[in-house]
């Protein structure tokens, strides 16, 4: 045979043949790098370079290509920069071209004598010399060529023998390589795909806020007329006319369960079932069950057949509450069936379709979970096509007189009492910001209602005024010594429940701590100085109310009640004259005299 023929004969020259030990240890470290989490280009490129470890070649090279044909990503080894030529230059369109018209394997035993290197015989031989050998394999997805693994040796006349065992090496190789392209290329187009359809759907809120501000329908359970909640209910009458997933989030207590039952209420699906499930309220095992259904005697207990989550909101609206409660491996299970709509029951192996509306659930942080490797990337894309961000009670003070009646009202109802609350008592809980949120404020409603002595309800029956605030209970407990209240003004902190974190782009890290100049380092919780001023709600001073106040009308609240005396208001802060003195000067406060 001429030199330069293309063939796989065994009078090829070699150097040295992987054995099966060495390629099945080359084939777990390239299996290794695939399965990372590293961009697609850089894993091609250490996959390039960990195959010097095990081939006897002096230049290495993979090329993507994309749906022209074009190369999409080239990674190579063994490639020094120089001023003359290109490390794609070593591989002429002649040779891809061959790979992809035939899917076969490429040999060529001297590129310097064979015509498919005629071009890039000058460059390659000041790479590796005069005389060189080439061995390329195509790469392949669904058996269409996306691209080549190739590599160049020098040429050894006394080493002669097949190129068999290395064709096989990198055919294992090349495949390994195209499963992980078409894996990556089938997230990218999903992730499109959801950008593109989030894009659209706000596109189409806009024309319609833009055309008209119509009256928000009136739905069971929500109330409220602040610009937040307008928003929140503008946003939902919008995305409920089609299919596409929604994620409800927003702190405990913000009512998810009600704005999930609304987007049902207004979707073409309100005729059908609304099913609701708590993923946090049930270990693994029985959460599959719940949703997935089982068949008799699929287990211990399983006395009959039964019909899951799934089956039983077909063709309506399903609410998986605290989805980030879920654990890792049931999250690959729920993925299938967001994907495919298609499950089978615990126990079972008939494949059942459903017809599913889905919304989600969750005051965690779901960015965090997954750079932390807690949730499924791909299963984050599924749910948060359309995230609707719930505002807490704090956020939307102008409703929290419409929430308590509500709730009055409900409670005459249920109770067959008559009572209200006069303005003082509402005046009151218009200076709460309800860390508990409308669940908190629901509470506190309920109970003053419960021990009122008459029909109103005042003042003097809420938890503040009797020193039981609920958030003075629940959020003091991490406080441990003094605490400087001046100090928490000047740093610009706020009292408030612990905080709902707003979602951040999964590749930002979590941002410091900003430190605090009080001797401890708890987050977000009242001080102790508050926690005892609950006992006069009229300080203004509960944690539910401080919040509501600026750094600088706690300052001049403790002044006035002090009759403007530096030494009394140092007692009321508990903290002393000069601390007092430090801070009449940095808000430039003029004392009054008497």
């Amino acid at each position: 045979m001429p030199p330069g023929a293309i063939s796989g004969s065994a009078n090829f020259i070699r150097r040295r043949r992987p054995s099966p030990d060495i390629a099945l240890k080359g084939l777990y470290e390239i299996s290794k790098i695939l399965n990372g989490a590293a961009r697609l280009d850089q894993m091609l490129g250490n996959v390039i370079n960990v195959l010097t470890s095990f081939l006897d070649m002096r230049l290495g090279m993979i090329v993507i290509l994309d749906g022209d044909g074009e190369p999409e990503i080239i990674a190579t080894a063994g490639w020094a920069s120089e001023a003359n030529g290109k490390p794609i230059e070593t591989l002429p369109s002649a040779v891809i071209d061959r790979l992809v018209a035939t899917a076969t394997p490429v040999v060529a035993e001297d590129v310097a004598h064979d015509p498919l290197f005629a071009r890039a015989a000058g460059l390659i031989a000041r790479r590796i010399g005069a005389r060189s050998t080439f061995l390329g394999v195509p790469i392949k997805s669904d058996e269409k060529v996306i691209g080549t693994l190739s590599i160049m040796r020098a040429w050894d006349e006394e080493n002669a023998g097949g190129f068999d065992a290395d064709l096989s090496f990198l055919r294992m190789v090349a495949n390994l390589v195209g499963q992980t392209v078409r894996l990556h290329r089938m997230l990218a187009a999903e992730r499109k795909r959801f950008l593109d359809e989030r894009r659209t759907l706000e596109k189409a809120l806009a024309e319609q806020l833009a055309e008209t501000r119509a009256p928000l329908p009136k739905l069971s359970g929500i109330v409220g007329e602040s610009p937040a909640i307008r928003k929140v209910m503008e946003t939902i009458a919008v995305v409920a006319r089609t299919n596409t997933t929604v994620l409800l989030r927003g702190e405990s207590g913000t009512g998810k369960e009600l704005f999930a039952r609304a987007i049902h209420e207004l979707s073409p699906r309100k005729a059908k079932a609304f099913i609701k499930l708590n993923c946090a309220a049930l270990p693994e095992s029985v959460l599959e069950s719940e949703l997935f259904g089982h068949e008799k005697g699929s287990f211990t207990g399983a006395v009959g057949q039964r019909a899951g989550r799934f089956e039983l909101a077909h063709g309506g609206t399903l609410l998986l509450d605290e989805i980030g409660e879920i654990s890792a491996s049931f999250q690959a299970k729920l993925l299938r069936v967001l994907q495919e709509g298609e499950f089978e029951r615990v126990g079972g192996n008939r494949t059942l379709k459903v017809d599913v509306r889905l919304i989600c659930a969750t005051n965690k942080n779901l960015e965090q979970a997954v750079a932390k490797g807690e949730f499924r990337a791909d299963l984050y894309y599924r749910i948060n096509v359309i995230p609707i961000l719930l505002p807490p009670l704090r956020e939307r003070p102008g409703d929290i007189g419409l929430l308590a009646r509500s709730f009055v009202e409900r409670f005459n109802a249920e109770n067959g009492r008559k009572v209200s609350i006069n303005q003082s008592g509402m005046d009151l809980l218009k200076r709460c910001s309800f860390p508990g949120n409308v669940r908190e404020l629901e509470n506190c409603v309920r109970r003053a209602a419960t021990l009122a002595r008459g029909d109103v309800v005042g003042r003097e029956d809420l938890s503040c005024t009797a020193g039981e605030c609920l958030s003075s209970q629940l959020w003091t407990g991490g406080r441990h010594g003094p605490v400087d209240p001046i100090a928490e003004l000047a740093s610009g902190r706020t009292i408030a429940a612990p905080a709902y974190e707003r979602p951040r782009p999964a590749a930002a890290p979590p941002p410091a701590p900003t430190p605090a100049p009080a001797p401890d380092d708890e987050d977000d919780f009242p001080d102790e100085t508050a926690a005892r001023a609950c006992e006069h709600a009229d300080s203004g001073d509960c944690p539910a109310i401080a919040s509501r106040l600026t750094e600088k009308e706690r300052l001049l609240d403790a002044m006035e009640r002090a009759g403007w005396v530096q030494a009394k208001a140092a007692r009321i802060l508990n903290i002393t004259p000069r601390q007092i003195g430090y801070a009449l000067r940095k808000y430039r406060i003029e004392m009054k005299h008497f």
